[in-house]
């Protein structure tokens, strides 16, 4: 969307820039959370402890961390009985593939009880705030109202087909309703957790080179540099200098990576000149180790200036504050304060995840502010949705080449396209999970996974609970970093171009 805005040099209306930070917003917000409490919660808490709590000990610790309601002796006893029946039945559902009485573990039994708690009211809490990309989304995950050149979604105050009045009191609502939690429940959680893992602030640094596009932009211009969390790039760990991004400085390499390229697999290749052409060498059924001097993995060698280079919210948290983002880098400063380690911590794995909490905080902080500023376009009767000038092809140049980027929950991701003659002649994306998840390249560099795990300490090889914690601390998605192939060259999709 925004790499064809880009090519034909389409600018969006305010609304429809609101709307789209509104959209991206609450799922910053959602998908943190869900991150913290349903993905990677569970690596540093141990639910089968949770049994040997003390409901009153566990809200008195809960009543000392906020004032969430929920804080009771008989609500934690309730939700210790719940996970008791789990444990007896021999079926514990959403909690049975954990490594429970893992040495590595080291939350109290009643940090235990109180996180699995709060594990249960996210997943209630999350299904209510979404209700956000229902309204200006039309469905949640991937949203159905985006379109080259704003938005599909109606503005109209005097509509009840439309946004109105009532939708942004609704907006305004879960807004409230997200911000809240977050404060109340996630942070304190995340902090109490860290409290007992300092010495992850050591552990699981990776590859020390940050990069973020910059996303939640203040106008409506492609690919603006305006942005509520700034772009830039941050080289070995230095905050002293954000770099600024330079899209054709992104590469991506076949060395050691399942596809070919037609001048050689070791040549880094822009994508807007990109190739995808599988190129299966990979061991046979029954499956065998990977040697990892051939190819390995569905994933191109992602690079920025020839770096392997991370992105998420550490990537973003870091970048806004190296670059003095008042709000964010007050909240890091506290948070630094408060677990008792210096910046350098966030250099880690403690750090990754701590970074995805302050980020949620602030995103959630802007939620209304969004909100209020579309009520007030509205109000000045600026109902404008989308720009429709140049819709027809027949009125784009013969040859159109842009670039879309954008920053996902999980980082940096970017779409390049080229057009010619009115068609699709290339199209090119480069995701968060394909930075993050890189294999090695050409010249031998380790990718951020890979790289983050080296020196890792394992208690038990067996039960390598401690390689999650890192790995989980991204946020892998390998879905998004690869394409689907049928070895036997099976028709898989077909997709009708309208």
């Amino acid at each position: 969307m925004r790499a064809v805005e880009n090519a034909l040099g389409i600018t969006i209306p305010d609304n429809a820039r609101i709307i789209r930070n509104l959209i991206s917003g609450i799922q910053y917000v959602q998908d943190h959370v869900i991150h913290f409490y349903h993905l990677h919660a569970l690596d540093w808490v141990d639910v089968v402890s949770a049994l040997k709590a003390d409901p009153n000990k566990t809200a008195a610790l809960a009543q000392s961390l906020s004032d969430w309601p929920n804080a009771t002796p008989s609500y934690f006893k309730t939700v210790q009985g719940k996970v008791k029946t789990l444990v007896e039945s021999g079926q514990l559902g959403i909690f049975a593939n954990g490594y429970w009485g893992h040495p590595a573990y080291k939350l109290p039994p009643e940090a235990n009880l109180m996180a699995v708690a709060h594990y249960l009211e996210a997943l209630d809490w999350q299904r209510d705030v979404i209700r956000m990309h229902a309204l200006l989304g039309a469905k949640n995950p991937h949203p159905q109202t985006f379109l080259v050149g704003g938005m599909s979604v109606p503005v109209d105050p005097n509509s009840q087909n439309a946004l109105n009045a009532g939708s942004l009191a609704l907006l305004q609502s879960l807004s409230k309703k997200a911000l809240e939690f977050v404060q109340k429940v996630y942070i304190p959680d995340l902090l109490a957790v860290a409290s007992f893992y300092k010495e992850w602030a050591s552990i699981g640094g990776g590859v020390g080179n940050y990069l973020s596009y910059g996303e939640f932009p203040n106008d409506n211009l492609s690919n603006t540099k305006n942005c509520w969390l700034p772009a830039g790039f941050i080289r070995n760990k230095n905050l002293s200098k954000v770099e600024p991004v330079d899209h054709m400085k992104v590469t991506e390499d076949a060395a050691h990576a399942w596809y070919k390229y037609s001048d050689g697999d070791d040549k880094a290749k822009h994508p807007w000149v990109g190739e995808t052409v599988p190129n299966y060498t990979g061991p046979k059924p029954p499956y065998e180790f990977l040697d990892t001097n051939k190819k390995y993995s569905w994933v191109k060698g992602i690079r920025y200036d020839g770096l392997s280079t991370e992105v998420g919210p550490l990537s973003r948290m870091l970048i806004a504050y190296a670059s003095g983002h008042k709000r964010v880098k007050e909240v890091i400063d506290g948070v630094l304060k408060k677990l008792g380690v210096g910046p350098e911590a966030l250099f880690s794995t403690l750090g990754r995840t701590a970074a995805r909490g302050v980020e949620t905080l602030v995103t959630a902080e802007m939620l209304s502010v969004w909100v209020g500023e579309l009520a007030a376009k509205m109000k000045s009767g600026d109902l404008r949705i989308h720009n429709g000038e140049k819709w027809d092809p027949s009125t784009w140049p013969r040859e159109a080449k842009g670039y879309g980027f954008h920053e996902a929950p999980r980082g940096s991701l970017c779409h390049w396209v080229v057009i010619q003659d009115g068609k699709v002649a290339n199209y090119q994306c480069v995701v968060p999970g394909g930075w993050n998840s890189s294999p090695r390249d050409a010249k031998g560099q380790r990718g951020p996974y890979e790289e983050a795990l080296v020196n890792t300490p394992l208690a038990d090889p067996n039960r390598p609970l401690e390689v999650l914690r890192t790995i989980h601390s991204f946020d892998p998605c390998m879905a998004c970093a690869i394409h689907v192939v049928d070895p036997e060259r099976k028709e898989l999709f077909k997709v009708r171009a309208l």
